[in-house]
């Protein structure tokens, strides 16, 4: 979970006595145990990352408007480790690579919409469907 991570990273920072780390990593422990107090019990893993995406943003605007070279770079190291805390995401070349199975159909399909089902369908264990009996056949 992101806040064992966390904890772990703060730890690891204090013995290398890196102030900036250990200072935005206190900073989003903090967030989400305030997140945690509001809310009254712990938060998901998915609401830690949406606290440290904001922080991320937060940080991201702030360098927008810096002028000092010293606090820009301070808050360049800061973006950066705070992504390392997020999952990966895929790329443009890994989405191609996961859809190449499907591209046939997808570039065949009548409409957007199709050419979207074809794509979830693919990319997913179950596909649940509100038609009428046999309204996605048509589809394709």
């Amino acid at each position: 979970m992101i806040v064992d991570a966390l904890k772990a990273r703060i730890q690891d920072a204090m013995k290398r006595r890196d102030s900036v780390a250990s200072t935005i990593l206190r900073l989003a422990l903090g967030e989400i145990q305030t997140g945690e107090a509001r809310l009254g019990r712990p938060v998901s893993e998915d609401e830690a990352l949406a606290i440290v995406r904001k922080l991320i943003k937060s940080n991201e605007e702030t360098l927008g408007i810096a002028t000092d070279n010293e606090q820009k770079k301070t808050l360049e190291t800061e973006i950066s480790l705070l992504k390392e805390l997020l999952p990966a995401s895929m790329g443009a070349d890994q989405i191609e690579a996961a859809l190449a199975a499907v591209k046939g159909e997808i570039v065949a399909a009548k409409s957007e919409g199709q050419a979207l089902i074809r794509q979830m369908a693919a990319n997913s264990d179950v596909l649940v469907e509100n038609f009428k009996v046999g309204g996605l056949a048509k589809y394709g």
